[in-house]
């Protein structure tokens, strides 16, 4: 996904203002005709304000932390209490390879531009934003499962977000697409581009699996 760090850039453009004032230039570089004392006053001022940033951030990402004393490893070990009754779903071996014409009569186009040319969905446009039911999410390419509900936590950013994986459902790679490296996820059957992962997630993990709705299957319990 192209596109999953919005809140946390809002955050970043909001610390920058209010570091360089309301007129954009660095307060830090002050009035030539300002005393030491009040440049050292407002240095003071704009260190707690960092502060009570990075505090409300971080009682953020709490307040999203999974209720309930299960951990991560029992989520990840129990996924499959979290199937329907009866599914029959493949595992990540062996591998799915079909060619650029098979996956385009076998996905939507939407589907096909996300999965398979690493495109990025509108944020707030996927309905499984909301979704709430007790399942498991799988790959749209290939029916893999990747996330049980239990893993999903609402990030803010518009995009499904997962604080963890079912175990092995996923190999990543470093892209470079907007100059800064990222860690990118794609599919471990299909290849299919999900998402990318990042550290601003809930506890214990801290982990932010950013995924394109339009990827994922919801399969209810």
């Amino acid at each position: 996904m192209a596109l999953p760090w919005a809140a946390e850039s809002r955050e970043r453009v909001i610390a920058g203002r209010v570091a360089a004032g309301p007129d954009g230039v660095a307060m830090a570089r002050g009035n030539h005709t300002e005393t030491g004392a009040i440049g050292m006053q407002r240095r003071h001022f704009l260190a707690a304000v960092a502060a009570s940033l990075v505090a409300a951030r971080s009682a953020a990402a709490q307040d999203t932390r999974p209720a309930g004393s299960r951990t991560i490893a029992d989520m990840r070990r129990d996924w499959r209490n979290f199937l329907p009754a009866g599914a029959a779903v493949p595992s990540s071996s062996p591998p799915l390879r079909l060619s650029r014409d098979e996956w385009k009569t076998r996905l939507t186009p939407a589907q096909f531009h996300i999965l398979r040319e690493e495109g990025t969905e509108p944020a707030g446009s996927s309905p499984l934003n909301d979704e709430k039911r007790r399942g498991v999410f799988a790959c749209a390419g290939c029916g893999l499962p990747l996330f049980t509900s239990e893993m999903k936590y609402e990030s803010g950013t518009g995009w499904p977000s997962f604080f963890t994986t079912i175990p092995g459902a996923f190999a990543t790679k470093t892209d470079y697409k907007i100059l800064y490296p990222r860690t990118e996820y794609h599919c471990a059957r299909c290849g299919g581009h999900h998402g990318h992962v990042f550290d601003d997630g809930p506890p214990p993990t801290r982990e932010r699996w950013c995924n394109n709705g339009v990827a994922l299957t919801f399969l209810p319990a």
